[in-house]
């Protein structure tokens, strides 16, 4: 019998610890990323978990392990860390490098990478880069978009965690689906038919009868034959639902506070990144500014003389004109667009006794393309029962969601941020598969 501890469970040295250690001897792991050999040795990058690093190797006594090293072979090093001036955005830190004392391989791989990590951005075609994503995912500004998207998520959780929010986990296989229409994937369930969760809402809202407020991070799925840069038919939805609401606008001013404090983590955590992308964070203003739908048509009549008046919704084209007018005018790029029609949203939004034929609903743009849906759920039993049916719905097909109505609920309010949006607007990314792991399209299914 043997023990195992855990005297090993440490994490890798940071870019941030390695810029202080300027004369100091250390050993830390990679993948060499690139390779630029010289007369008196060699430049040889590796990325790790937190960025490129650069180490410098001298050709004397290490002929043999020059001329066997390649790209994307795993390797451990051991050299003295030494102040210096890179000026490659992708190196992290650029204050120091490490001159290689030994270099032992780890793993080599079978074939040599299809895809030249050696640009600056990939010259790829956005399908020959999804196909190869295993490989051009280690590319340093592929990486980077995945790890504000992290960052995101993080301090989304966090955020809410300090807020007093429980974080959930909801089923994804389900018997019913939130949205409802097409834009559904049916799926064999044993011996009868279950769906894929468009939706947790559901489920948050139950929660809030038994958590009050409640959040959760995970994948949704929306069958909608969409073949365009801001669609995808799986993403990461972030969603709170919260009970005890006075307005709608309450579930605003917390995503207002969340948001705050998401782009203030993105600027500190992801400032090595950023400069890599040229992006720049949009500032929260302290007040988002906001228009009701009939007021953004106006908005948009009076800027492109296009009129959209009585349109259901906002096109991707007003959503575009909406955000410059709201920065122009207002400071903001940040925009709340409220009081879309009742057909246009789901059966749980509750009506504005106000506004007869809108809903206390919204939708928050920013950049051009909206990242965020919300608004105020149906409490009532009685209420929700009658827009069911007023919806062509059966409530007994219902039945699990409503005994969360029937027994009780407070008045409560939530939304969903599309994660791969909102990491696309901040980095000025067109495609949102870009922001995207793994997308999965009409045409996508693999890897």
């Amino acid at each position: 019998m043997r023990h195992v501890t855990d005297m090993k469970v440490s994490p890798p040295l940071s870019a941030e610890e390695l810029g202080g250690m300027a004369g100091r001897t250390v050993t830390i792991h990679g993948i060499v990323q690139r390779i630029r050999k010289l007369g008196w040795g060699a430049f040889v990058i590796l990325r790790r978990h937190d960025g490129l690093v650069q180490c410098v190797m001298g050709r004397e006594g290490n002929e043999e392990i020059l001329e066997s090293l390649d790209v994307e072979q795993s390797v451990r090093v051991t050299g003295t860390v030494e102040e210096a001036r890179v000026k490659d955005l992708s190196i992290n830190p650029r204050t120091v490098e490490i001159r290689i004392d030994s270099l032992e391989v780890l793993a080599v791989p079978a074939e040599q990478s299809p895809v030249d990590m050696t640009k600056k951005v990939l010259d790829l075609h956005i399908d020959t880069n999804l196909d190869l994503r295993p490989l051009t995912l280690r590319h340093p500004v592929e990486r980077a978009r995945i790890r504000v998207a992290d960052t995101l998520a993080a301090t989304f959780r966090a955020a809410l965690a300090g807020m007093g929010f429980t974080e959930i986990h909801t089923p994804k296989i389900c018997s019913a689906g939130a949205e409802g229409g097409a834009n559904i994937f049916r799926v064999k369930y044993f011996d009868r038919e279950a769906f894929l969760a468009q939706s947790p809402q559901f489920y948050k809202q139950m929660g809030v009868g038994i958590f009050e407020r409640v959040f959760e991070v995970g994948p949704v799925f929306r069958a909608e034959p969409h073949q365009t840069s801001r669609h995808v038919n799986e993403y990461t939805s972030l969603d709170f639902e919260m009970g005890f609401i006075e307005s709608f606008e309450d579930v605003m001013a917390v995503e207002m506070a969340v948001l705050k404090r998401m782009m203030r983590m993105v600027r500190e955590r992801n400032g090595y990144q950023l400069e890599m992308l040229g992006a720049k964070v949009p500032e929260v203003p302290s007040g988002i500014p906001a228009v009701t739908l009939e007021e953004a048509h106006k908005v948009v009549l009076d800027v492109t003389g296009e009129d959209f008046t009585g349109e259901p919704d906002l096109s991707p084209e007003e959503e575009k004109v909406l955000c410059g007018h709201s920065f122009r005018e207002w400071g903001s790029e940040f925009l709340f667009v409220t009081h879309f029609p009742t057909e246009k949203r789901p059966f749980y939004t509750m009506d504005d006794p106000d506004r007869p034929g809108t809903t206390l609903s919204f939708d928050l743009l920013l950049r051009g393309l909206e990242v965020t849906t919300g608004g105020q759920r149906i409490h009532d039993y009685g209420m929700q029962v009658e827009k069911m049916k007023a919806f062509g719905l059966e409530p007994r097909s219902f039945e699990g969601y409503l005994q969360a109505h029937k027994y009780g609920l407070p008045p409560h309010g939530g939304l969903a941020i599309g994660l791969e949006r909102l990491t696309a607007r901040i980095l000025d990314v067109e495609n949102i598969r870009l922001t995207t792991m793994f997308p999965r399209d009409v045409k996508r299914l693999t890897p």
